[in-house]
């Protein structure tokens, strides 16, 4: 299995060269967000406010990870069921994100907004989060301290695994998408 070298922040070229099923590792920043830090997110840019992050060229990395033990960066670190994001992605796809991180299938829109805007939809491996936290470098809280797990935090990780689930042409890994 050959794995793709992929630098963060993606730019509209690197995405397009991504085909459905290839295996790539993700080196650089990305970011968490689960329901309630879109939600908050949602707000802001509802209210035209400044957000804690540039979204341009983003990926969202569906977690929640827990408090890391003593001398560590981070706790387990595996994705969250990605529908839960649904509603908000599109949102996100036009204002820049190039990716998201999760499991599971999205619905149509998501599939849409990703093609319309040039995005990609990566999955990695779930019920893995221990496993994971080991390509992550570094973690930064962003935004919304009291939102605890569920906070935005800034991940630095080196050689990252995912799958590309859904391209920026639209296809899909998954039957009903």
């Amino acid at each position: 299995m050959k794995w793709r070298i992929i630098k963060t922040p993606l730019d509209s070229g690197e995405v397009e060269r991504l085909k459905v099923g290839d295996f790539c590792l993700l080196s650089g920043e990305i970011y968490t967000a689960r329901d309630k830090a879109h939600k908050r997110l949602m707000e802001l840019m509802r209210r035209k406010k400044r957000l804690p992050f540039n979204l341009r060229g983003a990926i969202i990395y569906y977690t929640g990870p827990t408090p890391p033990r003593s001398g560590e960066v981070i706790g387990s670190a595996g994705p969250t069921t990605s529908g839960r994001m649904d509603r908000f992605a599109p949102v996100f796809y036009r204002s820049g994100v190039k990716g998201t991180i999760g499991k599971g299938e999205r619905d149509s829109s998501v599939k849409e907004a990703v093609k319309r805007y040039k995005g990609v939809y990566f999955i990695t491996w779930g019920g893995c989060g221990v496993y994971l936290k080991q390509f992550i470098q570094d973690s930064e809280l962003v935004a919304f301290p009291e939102l605890g797990p569920e906070a935005i935090y800034k991940l630095k990780v080196e050689k990252f695994p995912v799958i590309v689930a859904i391209d920026s042409t639209g296809r899909t890994v998954f039957k009903h998408c």
